[in-house]
């Protein structure tokens, strides 16, 4: 009988880890119209990966403008639009293509592709963190996995070739073939094995597109929270944007850079300030991966998100000329211990509703204060949209101060209905802090 570990690994194993497979045309007469491969299409939002779309591909360019909605129905899903595309992807939408594009409402409830996995017992390897992410060390039992995306759809109205060719309603259900995951399947998979503390560590990286050692390149390190941890590479990707918003189209578009996202298989950073052996080891990634590629050493940005924050303080403290600037979210120190984050220069954002890293925080910035550090200080309010916070990051900016304090109003990260009992304040602040552009741009704007 298999341990509940060796469950755990094959089940997220099984995960939203498929590339897309190159399709193969069905067989038919020349000219006629037919579906040749189906794929489920992901995408990442502040808290987590979704199945979004469905990407039908067909023998022959499909005409877009005499495409319905009602063309299609997905089974337990609510169809929010049909059109055609150029490719597997949304992004690439046109009055004609060979792909049919079918979306589907991201607030579906069966569109959240995480699963908790609830169990009373755990095997010798793990350790329960029951009441806290547990000790920096700790093996925590590994209770969310990723099942492989796919739906189940049926074509239900006729379509039209651009050739003028005609395929009529199948009554057949149909079911995704494959995945396309967009942004995850940009990043690479690979394992550190670190000659100075003998420590392994699985990593993915973001190389941008046109890399070359002409120049160097910046590079932004995003760690992820305890509840992340995991033996499954990927996880750090489909958990939330903290790694995918710098690997975006439109962010690498205006700042191409490097993403290094690490998955850690233990906690990494504890309540009691103290850090895992890993810190070293993510330092010591951080320099090979320096000397592999021509990295801009002077332009290393770290971020992270509450076990992730405090071990990005943890490096500034250890580190202090490794970055250039950190963006520190839902996170907190010793205030003790963190003076020399003075002279740093810092983004951060907490929730007035986390009863742990708001008040962490506020003793962090008076600390920073006392040392003679100019801060500037804000309230924002967590339902903003893009230009409100854009409106908001003015100014601040106009302060021009090389640290920055943001807390989110009480009672505004937390969506409608749902509770705000538990770390929903916690968790809630880095689903929306890794969606506010202008903070990116400031830390890109950062030198050493």
């Amino acid at each position: 009988m298999k341990t509940r570990r060796e469950f755990l690994v094959m089940a997220a194993g099984a995960g939203v880890a498929l590339k897309l497979w190159a399709p193969v045309f069905a067989s038919g007469t020349s000219g006629s119209l037919s579906i040749s491969t189906s794929i489920a299409v992901t995408q990442v939002f502040g808290d987590g990966i979704r199945l979004t779309d469905i990407a039908v591909q067909y023998s022959q360019p499909v005409d877009g403008r005499k495409l319905n909605l009602a063309d299609f129905t997905v089974e337990g899903r609510t169809v929010t639009d049909v059109f055609t595309s150029r490719s597997a992807n949304p992004a690439d939408r046109g009055t004609a293509g060979e792909y049919v594009i079918i979306a589907l409402s991201p607030k579906d409830k069966n569109a959240v592709l995480a699963e908790k996995l609830t169990a009373k017992k755990t095997d010798k390897t793990h350790k329960p963190t029951q009441g806290g992410p547990g000790n920096a060390g700790d093996v925590p039992t590994y209770d969310t996995v990723y099942p492989t995306a796919k739906a189940s759809f049926e074509q239900v109205g006729s379509l039209y070739g651009v050739s003028g060719s005609t395929l009529s309603p199948e009554k057949t259900l149909r079911m995704t073939h494959s995945v396309n995951n967009l942004i995850v399947d940009d990043f690479r998979q690979f394992e550190f094995h670190d000659p100075k503390t003998g420590r392994s560590l699985k990593y993915n990286l973001f190389i941008p597109a046109g890399y070359s050692k002409e120049r160097a390149w910046p590079m932004v390190i995003f760690m992820h929270d305890a509840g992340a941890t995991s033996d499954v590479t990927r996880t750090t990707l489909y958990q939330g944007l903290g790694a995918i918003c710098w690997a975006s189209p439109e962010d690498q578009a205006q700042r191409p850079c490097f993403v290094l996202a690490p998955q850690y298989e233990e906690i990494i950073a504890d309540d009691k300030s103290h850090t895992s052996a890993m810190l070293d080891t993510t330092v010591n990634l951080i320099q090979h991966l320096a000397e592999q590629y021509h990295l801009d050493r002077s332009r290393l940005y770290t971020t992270g998100q509450s076990g992730g924050c405090m071990m990005s303080i943890a490096m500034d403290i250890k580190y202090p000329d490794l970055f250039a600037a950190s963006f520190l979210v839902a996170g907190q120190w010793d205030p003790l211990l963190v003076k020399p984050l003075a002279r740093q220069k810092l983004w951060i954002i907490v929730s007035q509703d986390d009863d742990k890293a708001w008040p962490g925080q506020n003793a962090i910035v008076d600390v920073l204060e006392h040392e003679g550090a100019n801060v500037t200080r804000a309230e924002w309010d967590g339902t903003w949209d893009a230009r409100q916070f854009r409106q908001a990051f003015g100014l601040v900016e106009e302060k021009n101060s090389p640290i920055n304090y943001i807390t989110f109003r009480k009672g505004t990260v937390v969506p409608d209905g749902e509770s705000m009992a538990g770390a929903s304040g916690h968790r809630n602040t880095w689903r929306i802090a890794y969606t506010i552009e202008p903070v990116r741009e400031w830390i890109f704007r950062q030198h050493k």
